[in-house]
């Protein structure tokens, strides 16, 4: 008989938290069950199935191909259960649920303080936040895992609504003490720059993209000194003196305020490019996703100026 007709949605719950988890006590854990009514509520998700769902894998479990085709198929369904209990809240004046969103580890240096304006407006929703590099928070709203995400440039290969809310700068950066930084009067080009070692993220992320065209449309080499996948990892190694860097500037506020990062001095640096907020084209958005949405629309460029300590832009007087 079809699966539909014979499983439970108790059983794909707890089918789903196995599979998140890893492990079945610790499913049990989160659910209040014994381990032994776990197992036994697979077992007849396995049986319905008529396919094994899950394997050993030393003191684990790894999901078979069937197990990792039903799971999507669980987290899409409990992921619907779930907004249909927010919105039947919200249709009686409870603005409450979970905001889902996900962020390229760029900006995880501006979003949380964005996240918590929101929060302290909306008490009861609470903050959903995954980070990752580009490639990952794609495939999370891909597969609808976040209803948001946060990134510099719309995915080619997803359909997406996306709205700029603020401006990025990326820039070029180096230790005071480093060469290039010794003669200020002379601007540096793109041309010294690759001659030195280059200080870069990895294949994935959005300013390891943004650089690689920066070099591509300048028809110069890209001479990567060391390839990281931590911001941090970068800055230190940039302080050092190890090389250039090429990072948002959202991320290294503090390293410039003390004086340990400084911008090269050259032409059109920082460059600006823009922040993006995103959501699948085919997609409803819960309400809690649509105020937020709307909250980095409205807010998010004058919320950047406040993390990087810059003043308001004042508006000009019309002359008499």
């Amino acid at each position: 008989m079809p699966l539909t007709r014979n499983a439970t949605f108790r059983q794909l719950a707890t089918f789903h938290a196995v599979a998140r988890l890893g492990s079945v006590s610790a499913a049990a854990d989160e659910m209040h069950l014994t381990q032994p009514a776990v197992s036994l509520q697979i077992a007849a998700l396995e049986e319905s199935a008529r396919t094994p769902l899950l394997q050993r894998s030393g003191r684990g479990i790894r999901l078979t191909e069937a197990g990792e085709l039903l799971d999507g198929y669980a987290r899409r369904i409990l992921g619907l259960w779930r907004e249909a209990g927010e919105e039947m809240a919200t249709l009686q004046g409870v603005f409450s649920g979970t905001l889902r969103v996900g962020a390229i580890t760029t900006a995880e240096y501006l979003l949380p303080p964005m996240l918590v304006t929101f929060a302290n407006q909306h008490p009861a929703v609470k903050v959903n936040l995954q980070v990752g590099n580009r490639d990952e928070i794609v495939r999370m709203l891909g597969s609808q895992e976040i209803d948001l995400a946060i990134m510099g440039r719309p995915p080619a290969e997803l359909k997406t609504a996306s709205t700029p809310f603020a401006k990025h700068p990326m820039a070029f950066l180096a230790s005071p003490s480093h060469e290039l930084m010794r003669n200020a009067k002379s601007k540096v080009t793109m041309a010294q720059l690759s001659e030195q070692r280059i200080l870069v993220r990895e294949r994935g992320s959005g300013t390891r993209a943004t650089i690689e065209r920066l070099f591509k449309d300048a028809g110069l080499p890209l001479r990567i000194g060391s390839e990281m996948s931590s911001n941090e990892a970068i800055k230190h190694m940039c302080a050092a003196g190890f090389g250039v860097a090429f990072l948002s500037m959202h991320t290294c506020v503090l390293e410039m305020e003390a004086g340990v990062l400084a911008l090269l001095p050259m032409a059109h640096n920082p460059i600006e490019r823009d922040w993006y907020v995103m959501r699948l084209a085919s997609r409803q958005l819960p309400h809690v996703a649509q105020a937020f949405e709307s909250f980095l629309v409205e807010r998010g460029q004058s919320e950047i100026r406040r993390q990087l300590g810059e003043k308001p832009v004042a508006k000009k007087r019309k002359s008499k």
